[in-house]
């Protein structure tokens, strides 16, 4: 058995700390290029959601959990205002190098929500959330307030099947209640809370680790570590996936995501 790690995940899904991981910036890059790697999807899911948007609308952009500004990254057209918002105060820098080369002005702040992010009503023609509201979704009437009253709210998240494979040999319970807070099963249900008009665009993917992709398989399972430790410990579900991939030759995982586009 390995040593027993603390989990960011309450009982009620809600993080109570940050993820060290993620504050990470070259382990997240290195993540994000085995994911794009392993896809069986290859069109990039920034790409999908950007030509989803009718930009000729859009000069204020927010994003609600930016990272190191992963999303703007896709973007190449100027806009007049890009704000970030993120937990981890290491992103600020990657963040605002993403951001201040589309945009006119740029901003970060390092906010933990949800909660008030002081910014003025109606202020955003697109607020986003890459890959994050399942943190947050209590965020979401102050999301809403700041978008204009003809904006739109972009939200990219994962299915509640995520990697449900790897379940032959864990249950990981309080990592499926994270991902249900908004997952693409469940999302509308929680837009509608906040939003009159709620569409969606499914992003079929899996996952595949091939035999000699043991070092893409080890790096992403230590990436998400702190997701699993409060089902299982992460050294022994890393050493029975890499185990399960030497004996069968490959290891498929799904990775189905939806994009949410909503109105209020």
């Amino acid at each position: 058995m390995g040593e027993t790690r603390q989990s960011p995940i309450t009982a009620n899904g809600r993080m109570h700390r940050k993820l060290t991981s993620y504050a990470d910036l070259r382990q997240h890059r290195a993540v994000s290029h085995i994911i794009r790697n392993h896809s069986t999807n290859k069109q990039d899911i920034r790409d999908v959601a950007r030509d989803a948007i009718d930009w000729r609308c859009v000069g204020a952009i927010l994003d609600a959990g930016c990272g190191y500004g992963w999303f703007e990254q896709a973007l190449e057209r100027p806009f007049e205002y890009v704000v970030g918002i993120d937990t981890l105060g290491e992103n600020k820098q990657p963040f605002m190098d993403a951001a201040t080369r589309i945009a006119k002005k740029a901003e970060f702040r390092e906010l933990h929500l949800p909660c008030p992010t002081g910014l003025p009503s109606g202020r955003f023609d697109l607020v986003v959330a890459g890959y994050s509201l399942y943190f947050f979704p209590e965020a979401l009437l102050e999301l809403a307030r700041v978008l204009a009253p003809d904006g739109l709210f972009l939200a990219i998240t994962h299915s509640e099947r995520m990697l449900e494979e790897g379940e032959r040999f864990f249950r990981f319970t309080n990592l499926r209640s994270l991902i249900r807070r908004f997952s693409a099963e469940d999302g509308e249900r929680v837009l509608k809370t906040c939003f009159g008009k709620v569409s969606w665009i499914d992003y079929p993917n899996r996952l595949v680790f091939n035999k000699e992709d043991a070092a893409d398989l080890e790096a992403y399972v230590f990436f998400k570590h702190e997701f699993v430790a409060r089902d299982a410990d992460p050294a022994e579900v890393h050493e029975r996936l890499l185990q399960e991939l030497r004996f069968s030759g490959a290891l498929s995982f799904n990775k189905d995501d939806r994009i949410f586009l909503a109105r209020k």
